[in-house]
């Protein structure tokens, strides 16, 4: 099994996949709480193992390294619960923007940011933006369970999408991390559906703290959760990550080759 973890690889084993023109992919997840029966570092978690999954399998075909996760993100919402970490926006931003150049300095030209929280999606749509044009290079982005969308919709029981502390993050996390799930607490695990804000169609947005919105920290039911729904959900997110970097995205930003008359 070839290695792909940035942290694991020597400096002269990242040069040379720098050389290859390799794909840098660098998880975004969040440190918050997640209801009674999961652990804060959810999304980071499952944020890095789809990238580490989709890594491997893209491997075969071209360069790819994972970049140590960030693990914090914009989670000013949870903070009612307790046991969450949040950091702000222009924190967010120069954690990216240092972080990115380094990788641009190592070498590296193609950098997919993978998103693992619904709180970060909209600053992170933006923020793509931003990084673009200080950097100079075509930065990506990309949130895992919106690239595997069919797959996560297809798999759940109760809802059309991943929600929070739900069925689809516990059944991934019991697939990936089941030591870290307290089964005891399971039939607590419920609350109401909710629509992710950039996925909304209302006409006007407000900040609305989580606990307004479910008591338990859980929206959606993980009480129908499985391991067997969540290997699917991860392996069908992981392919479809893994189909994207193949494609190449950045090759359409790429400056045309010279012609000589």
């Amino acid at each position: 099994m070839s290695e792909v973890l940035w942290n694991r690889l020597t400096a002269a084993e990242l040069r040379a996949l720098a050389a290859r023109d390799a794909v840098v992919l660098l998880p975004v997840g969040a440190t918050e709480q997640h209801g009674p029966h999961l652990p804060t570092g959810v999304d980071d978690l499952l944020a890095a193992e789809v990238c580490h999954r989709a890594a491997l399998l893209a491997t075969e075909h071209t360069g790819v390294v994972v970049a140590p996760s960030i693990a914090t993100g914009l989670s000013e919402h949870h903070m009612a619960f307790g046991g969450t970490l949040s950091i702000s926006l222009p924190t967010l931003h120069a954690l990216l923007r240092d972080l990115c150049r380094s990788m641009i300095r190592a070498g590296f030209s193609r950098i997919l940011i993978v998103n693992g929280h619904g709180g970060n999606m909209t600053a992170l749509n933006a923020l793509t933006t931003e990084l673009t044009a200080e950097l100079s290079t075509p930065i990506a982005f990309a949130s895992y369970f919106g690239v595997g969308r069919e797959v996560v919709r297809d798999t759940l029981e109760t809802q059309d999408g991943l929600m929070h502390a739900c069925e689809g993050e516990t059944s991934m996390m019991m697939a990936a991390y089941p030591e870290l799930i307290r089964g005891e607490h399971l039939g607590e695990a419920h609350g109401p559906r909710i629509t992710l804000p950039a996925e909304s169609t209302e006409p006007v947005y407000m900040a609305v703290p989580f606990d307004r919105i479910t008591p338990t920290g859980v929206a959606g039911d993980a009480r129908v959760a499985s391991p067997e729904k969540g290997e699917r959900m991860l392996s069908g997110c992981a392919s479809a990550l893994a189909e994207i970097i193949l494609k190449d995205p950045w090759a359409q930003l790429r400056p045309e080759p010279l012609t000589t008359p």
